[in-house]
């Protein structure tokens, strides 16, 4: 008799466990999920998920990064515009979808935890800011965006409306919305036309 293979059954496990986490989350919040309704969801033992895991925070952070994948990309197609309309479309969808619900619940469990909020901030906040960064800084060295603006302050002011509407609740995050914040930040953002 063959022995099963351990990296699939691992592998399977983990997504089972992935799963159920965002599916518990979705249904009642992160605060109401246990560690045990999720090992009873994905079929396993919660010693499994505690091998993997510390905290049922620290399993719907990799699956909330897992489910957004590699939709929150920056691409560089030479066009900063476009390439921002196409990574913040990818954002705005992300934020305006209840498959991704559980990502704002994470947000407002890093308000009271400071391990959350580490962890929040190193495998999915700080990723995308720097990959924006560095997105920018290739567009202020072709001359698409202005030299003299802090990226940090870019950054946040492009993302900014999109939590904001996403956190407060004030109205829905929309792919108009999207079109909205680059027409408002294009005209301050864009270098001088020159003299001549």
């Amino acid at each position: 008799m063959t022995q099963p293979n351990q990296e699939r059954r691992s592998d399977r496990a983990r997504s089972a466990i992935l799963a159920a986490a965002l599916d518990l989350c979705r249904e009642q919040g992160l605060a109401r999920t246990t560690m045990e309704e999720i090992a009873k969801k994905a079929q396993v033992g919660k010693q499994t998920i505690y091998r993997w895991w510390p905290s049922k925070a620290a399993v719907l952070l990799e699956a909330v990064n897992e489910l957004a994948g590699r939709a929150t990309d920056f691409p560089d197609t030479g066009d900063l515009y476009a390439d921002l309309h196409t990574q913040m479309t990818g954002v705005a969808t992300l934020l305006s979808s209840p498959r991704l619900s559980p990502y704002l619940s994470l947000i407002g469990a890093a308000q009271d935890d400071p391990d959350v909020a580490k962890s929040f901030l190193d495998a999915i906040i700080l990723p995308r800011v720097q990959a924006a960064r560095e997105r920018l800084r290739r567009a202020q060295e072709q001359g698409q965006l202005r030299a003299d603006v802090d990226l940090e302050d870019v950054v946040e002011l492009l993302y900014g409306p999109f939590y904001y509407r996403a956190l407060i609740r004030t109205r829905p995050v929309t792919l108009a919305q999207v079109d909205d914040v680059l027409e408002l930040v294009r005209r301050g953002l864009n270098p001088p036309a020159p003299v001549g």
